[in-house]
């Protein structure tokens, strides 16, 4: 049975609605050239058709605040219908994707479909508003609800996996990425929660001209997270162990992305939650409490 999906963007500088509908129904190459989006459009170029399409999931119909942009992503991304409002999805889809990272506007979005009993993603991160938060919980721990940076499923990171007895115990990890914390550090957090590093104890933030925050870990491993602002592309983790190194550079975006997709489509059908909930609100906690600290203090995590 067909998986009817809508989805729901845009904000400014995130090409998430394309990427995503482009992995679940194919694309157009001449109407995403169209649209724009020349990287987007560049890794689905590389990849070979039969890494299009996600079990039975279609996205079968979007909204974005400017209906023309609509038609274009309905173009470049095989979607059958343009919607001018979100609620006319209601009654009409199985499953919905918020591929906005703009944390404001989830739960405006989110709430009527949830409340309808319908699965939804919502892009990273899900809010750092505490009554938001609130809302949100029952819903991931009813396996309605997931929201995550799709480099949690980086397959960069498999190299760790399988390295891992060969670099010991971890001592430090240290991790640079673009612009600021909570739309882009969040990647690097979300990807070491995937690898077990999901329960931070103390926060402390430097005194540099940009966003840098140590945290330790509750086995002890000390994190920095430089977020460096407007640079050069970088999504970079480097692990220092007892016994040896390891230094990733996260970049297929498509196979982070698709599997994401996969593990929301898992949750549609059965209902289990592919995160830890807590794991999830945590995080988002971590971030907001990170992104009020004055340089050179140090907190408790628990105490936030």
């Amino acid at each position: 049975m067909v998986i009817r999906t809508g989805i729901i963007g845009f904000s400014e500088g995130n090409g998430h609605p394309f990427s995503f509908s482009a992995i679940v129904n194919g694309y157009d190459r001449k109407a995403f050239s169209e649209a724009g989006w020349p990287v987007i459009l560049d890794y689905l170029s590389r990849q070979p058709a039969d890494r299009f399409g996600v079990g039975d999931a279609r996205i079968c119909c979007a909204w974005t605040q400017d209906h023309s942009l609509t038609q274009k992503l309905c173009a470049a991304c095989n979607i059958e219908r343009a919607v001018k409002a979100p609620e006319e999805m209601l009654g009409q889809i199985d499953a919905l994707i918020i591929a906005r990272d703009d944390w404001q506007t989830h739960a405006k979005f989110a709430m009527p479909f949830l409340e309808a009993g319908i699965p939804v993603f919502i892009d990273k991160p899900l809010s750092l508003d505490i009554s938001e938060l609130e809302a949100f919980q029952p819903y991931l721990k009813a396996g309605l609800l997931m929201s995550t940076s799709g480099l949690r499923y980086a397959i960069e990171l498999e190299e760790y996996t399988q390295n891992k007895d060969k670099i010991g115990d971890i001592r430090f990890v240290s991790a640079t990425v673009v612009n600021d914390l909570d739309k882009y550090g969040i990647h690097i957090l979300d990807a070491l929660s995937g690898l077990g590093f999901s329960k931070p104890r103390f926060i402390s933030r430097a005194d540099t001209g940009y966003e840098s925050y140590d945290i330790r870990y509750d086995n002890d491993v000390a994190l920095r997270l430089d977020c460096l602002g407007k640079v050069a592309k970088t999504f970079r983790i480097n692990i220092y162990g007892e016994n040896g190194n390891l230094h990733l550079e996260l970049a297929n975006n498509f196979m982070a992305f698709r599997r994401t997709l996969e593990r929301f489509f898992n949750m549609v059908v059965d209902r289990k939650p592919p995160i830890a909930p807590d794991s999830v609100i945590g995080t988002m906690n971590l971030i907001r409490l990170a992104k009020s600290m004055p340089p050179s203090q140090m907190l408790e995590v628990s105490n936030a």
